[in-house]
């Protein structure tokens, strides 16, 4: 194989993985703190935490397990609590507070009804991105259980202190 057919071999496996990453909403976008927050459909998610200091939330993969307190979740997921605690309004009316099927059994198996989920923005990103908060039974404004995907519901972590967070 010459080296002009090997360039252009790379050159077009190069296109193909960028072209996969952006349908797959694997995004890198630089945080406030200089901090990078990776996200995508595929592997685990690095979220940047707010407090300085504080180590990022790593979603665990199975049933849910894990813990990602507030203060270790991106500080757009604290906006998407307070709205959900108050009722809205929410920045994608017409996809967040919608069903979630739990399609990938990710989470604990429920009814039908039980889950549903809110975009967390990614700044920088043009499209929903990747992150997402899932909440379950309850009322819409006090759900039973809430969690915390960064790779599109590819692993989850529990968001113990969600309603707890909303008087800070």
């Amino acid at each position: 194989m010459s080296g002009n057919t090997r360039k252009t071999l790379g050159t077009v496996a190069g296109v193909v993985v960028a072209a996969a990453a952006v349908f797959l909403g694997v995004d890198t976008v630089a945080g406030g703190d200089g901090s990078t927050d990776t996200t995508g459909a595929a592997g685990t998610a690095s979220t940047t935490a707010r407090a300085a200091g504080a180590a990022p939330a790593t979603p665990q993969t199975g049933s849910g397990g894990g813990s990602c307190p507030v203060d270790t979740l991106p500080e757009q997921a604290d906006e998407v609590i307070d709205a959900i605690l108050d009722g809205g309004p929410f920045e994608h009316g017409a996809d967040d507070g919608k069903h979630f099927g739990n399609y990938e059994g990710t989470l604990p198996r429920e009814d039908g009804s039980f889950y549903r989920e809110y975009t967390v923005d990614t700044p920088g990103v043009g499209h929903r991105g990747a992150r997402r908060i899932v909440v379950g039974g309850g009322t819409g404004t006090d759900p039973d259980v809430w969690y915390y995907t960064g790779d599109h519901y590819g692993t989850f972590c529990a968001i113990p202190d969600a309603e707890d967070d909303s008087a800070a």
